[in-house]
């Protein structure tokens, strides 16, 4: 049995963890409910930009609008875009997209398609580079600032590698633009963790390029609109700020996905270093009775010899 010396050290270095262990459950807690309000307020606007942009695509037309954005063509080259966190200690977060994904490379490169990655945050960038895997773009600590603005310069850069044309936005560190004029890829894919519950994170895969308006048509028939100037200029505006809105709810679906499961875990690491505590306590408590009565005999021991 260990000395009673080495059990209070042990039960002390336990305590300091479950300190650590509770304080980020904390902020994983506070951070949760902010992104999660975020995206409260987002889901409306998302909602009817995709109401609006299927209305009027639907009606427009890929042909007649002559969209880059709603051409489709042979997927050849595809771009997957992870998105992931920086940090560890949030439990199978990281590693369910990041096997998610590597399942979804093996599908496209097994149908014949050369498969590129952009990866936003370092876990995904580190797992990805591991596996001798084509990455265009790193984005670390892109999860961590999580602003419409910086979300517009991502999707603008998408937008440059899926149709080769320049936009007049700033270039997005990271992100190489591209070398030559045309199209870089056939299709995008942007995938991330969506948020269901803090114990609940379901990792999703969505076609973020060819815009596909097929989706909307039920909603867009509920409803008619009247256009000023005209629907092939309303379509100009509404199909960079979708892919926009699309790459920037994923990010906030990413990040509260990311502090759910961060809580949820640092919740069960306290509850495990408390019934750690527990048992070195009880540990502890037989190793002090040992003792005292090895003691207790030994002077008993002592006693009867001197008689």
């Amino acid at each position: 049995m260990p000395s009673l010396k080495a059990i209070r050290k042990r039960i002390s270095s336990v305590k300091s963890t479950q300190k650590i262990t509770r304080a980020m459950k904390m902020i994983s807690a506070a951070r949760l409910r902010r992104a999660q309000q975020r995206i409260t307020e987002l889901r409306p606007f998302a909602v009817k930009t995709a109401e609006v942009l299927h209305h009027v695509a639907l009606r427009v037309g890929p042909e007649e609008s002559g969209h880059p954005l709603l051409f489709r063509r042979p997927e050849r080259e595809v771009l997957l875009v992870v998105v992931g966190s920086d940090r560890g200690l949030a439990g199978g977060f990281n590693a369910n997209i990041n096997r998610a994904a590597e399942r979804r490379w093996k599908e496209l490169v097994a149908e014949g398609k050369h498969v590129a990655f952009v990866t936003i945050g370092r876990r995904p960038r580190d797992y990805f580079r591991r596996r001798g895997a084509e990455i265009i773009a790193e984005l670390p600590g892109a999860s961590e600032k999580i602003e419409l603005g910086h979300a517009d310069e991502i999707a603008a850069q998408l937008i440059d590698l899926y149709t080769g044309e320049r936009h007049k936005t700033e270039h997005v560190e990271g992100v190489e633009p591209p070398s030559e004029p045309g199209p870089r890829f056939d299709a995008v894919y942007f995938m991330y963790n969506e948020f269901k519950s803090a114990m609940t994170q379901m990792v999703r895969s969505e076609k973020l390029l060819p815009v596909e308006p097929e989706g909307g048509a039920e909603a867009g028939s509920e409803q008619d609109f009247m256009y000023e100037p005209d629907r092939t200029a309303m379509l100009d505006r509404l199909l960079p700020l979708y892919i926009q809105i699309g790459v920037f709810r994923g990010l906030l679906e990413s990040v509260a996905s990311e502090h759910g499961a961060r809580m949820t875990a640092m919740d069960a690491a306290t509850n495990n270093a408390k019934d750690m505590i527990g048992r070195l306590t009880l540990d502890y408590n037989r190793a002090r009775q040992a003792a005292i009565t090895k003691e207790l005999m030994e002077i008993i021991g002592g006693a009867e010899a001197l008689k």
